[in-house]
C-alpha cells in the first residue's frame, strides 16, 4: 500500500532550535510506516528543474508539506512550479481562533469577480500545507499529520481505492520503524528519512495567488523590471522571477486583491498571511500622516530604479523632465475606489461605529 508522502523543508536560517525541530519532527514522523518522510532544502530557493522539484513531481497523489512559509504562500509556490492539487484543511496553524476572519475570506472570495482559478484545471488530490512555526513541540506536527493521514485512507476506502489492509490501518494505528527494502537513505540519525540534497542560492520573486487574482494586470504594469507575463491564453504569470529586485515588495501593495505574496518579507500580510482585500481596513498611521500602500510602491519601485542605473517614475509635474515610460506605467486598468473628503478621525469613529461591537 503507498505511504503518504510528508515533505519537510528546511528554513534559510541555521538557527539551531528551527533546525533542531525540524529534525525532531523528520525523527518522529519516521516512526510510522505509513509515512514517507523527505526532506529538502527551502522550496523558495529551489528552481522548476531542480531536484527537489522533480521529487514532488514524482508524487501522484495527496502529500504533506511543512515547511516555515504560511500555509497560503506554500500552496501557491508550489503551484507556480507545476505542483498543483486542492488546498487541504488543516488544523494546526500558527493564527489560531481565527474563524471569523476565516468567513469573512470566504464571503469575500464567493463575490462577483471571476479568479483566475476559476478557469484552471486543477487535479484530483489534496496537497496540506503545514506551518514550523505553528508550534515547537514536534507531537503536535506528528498528530496532525496522523490525522491527515488517517482521513486520507478512509476518503480512499470511501472512493473504492483502497484495499482492507488500508481499513485495519485507520481503525488501528501501529508504529514500526522497520521499512522495506523499497526505503529510504537514513539521514539525521534515524531510519526512514530521505534526504534531497540539492543547495539553492536564496532567491526573491513574487508568488501570485490565483484564489484572489482576477487578472487585472496592474502588477504587469505597475513593474518596470520584466517580472511578469502573461500566458497563450492572456494570463497573467511570474514569467522571469530572478529579474525582481531583492527586497522589494512594491508590486503587492498595489494589486487590488492583495493576490501577490512575497513568502520571505517581513510583513504577514505581504508574506501570506490571511488578511482581506476590501472592507473595513483601518491604518492608525494615516492619521499620522504616513503614505498609503501605493506611495509606499512607488517610493520601493523608484529606490530599486535608481539602483539598477535607471531613471525614477516622473511625476506628473515633471513629466517634461522625466521618461514618458515612468508617467505611463502609473496608470491604472481600475479606476480608483472614490474616497469622501473627511477628516481621518472622523471616518475612523465612522468605521468603529459600524462594527457594531
Amino acid at each position: 500500500m503507498p505511504r503518504l508522502p510528508v515533505i519537510l523543508s528546511k528554513g534559510q536560517s541555521r538557527n539551531p532550535e528551527k533546525r533542531g525541530l525540524e529534525e525532531a519532527v523528520a525523527a518522529q514522523l519516521a516512526e510510522h510506516d505509513q509515512l514517507d518522510v523527505i526532506v529538502m532544502p527551502h522550496i523558495y530557493d529551489l528552481k522548476p528543474e531542480s531536484e527537489g522539484y522533480q521529487t514532488l513531481n514524482q508524487i501522484d497523489g495527496d502529500f504533506i508539506m511543512i515547511s516555515w512559509l504560511y500555509t497560503r504562500s506554500c500552496h501557491w509556490l508550489l503551484d507556480r512550479n507545476g505542483i498543483r492539487g486542492h488546498a487541504g484543511d488543516i488544523l494546526l496553524s500558527q493564527l489560531q481562533d481565527d474563524d471569523e476572519l476565516e468567513d469573512e475570506l470566504e464571503d469575500e472570495l464567493e463575490d462577483e469577480k471571476e479568479r483566475v482559478l476559476d478557469q484552471l484545471e486543477i487535479p484530483d488530490r489534496k496537497i496540506y500545507s503545514l506551518e514550523f512555526p505553528a508550534s515547537s513541540d514536534p507531537s503536535e506536527f506528528v498528530e496532525e499529520v496522523l490525522r491527515i493521514a488517517a482521513q486520507s485512507d478512509l476518503l480512499e476506502w470511501i472512493q473504492g481505492k483502497a484495499n482492507q489492509e488500508a481499513l485495519e490501518r485507520f481503525l488501528e494505528p501501529v508504529n514500526d520503524t522497520a521499512m522495506g527494502a523499497d526505503g529510504a537513505l537514513p539521514v539525521l540519525g534515524q531510519t526512514g528519512v530521505t534526504e534531497v540534497q540539492d543547495p539553492g542560492t536564496r532567491r526573491w520573486y513574487p508568488v501570485i495567488d490565483f484564489s484572489r487574482c482576477t487578472n487585472c494586470m496592474e502588477c504587469i504594469d505597475f513593474c518596470l523590471f520584466g517580472v511578469y507575463g502573461v500566458d497563450k491564453v492572456d494570463t497573467i504569470l511570474v514569467d522571469q522571477p530572478d529579474n525582481c529586485r531583492k527586497g522589494c515588495p512594491a508590486c503587492s501593495r498595489v494589486c487590488p486583491e492583495n493576490a501577490i505574496v512575497f513568502p520571505q518579507h517581513k510583513t504577514p500580510a505581504i508574506a501570506g498571511a490571511p488578511s482581506d482585500a476590501g472592507g473595513l481596513k483601518i491604518d492608525l498611521s494615516l492619521l499620522f500622516g504616513a503614505p498609503d500602500a501605493q506611495d509606499v510602491a512607488a517610493r520601493e519601485r523608484d529606490e530599486q530604479l535608481m539602483l539598477a542605473g535607471r531613471s525614477p517614475v516622473a511625476k506628473e509635474e515633471e513629466q517634461d523632465l522625466k521618461a514618458d515610460f515612468g508617467t505611463i506605467s502609473m496608470e491604472r486598468r481600475q479606476p480608483a475606489e472614490s474616497v469622501r473628503a473627511a477628516d481621518p478621525l472622523d471616518s475612523l469613529i465612522d468605521d468603529l461605529d459600524a462594527l457594531d461591537l
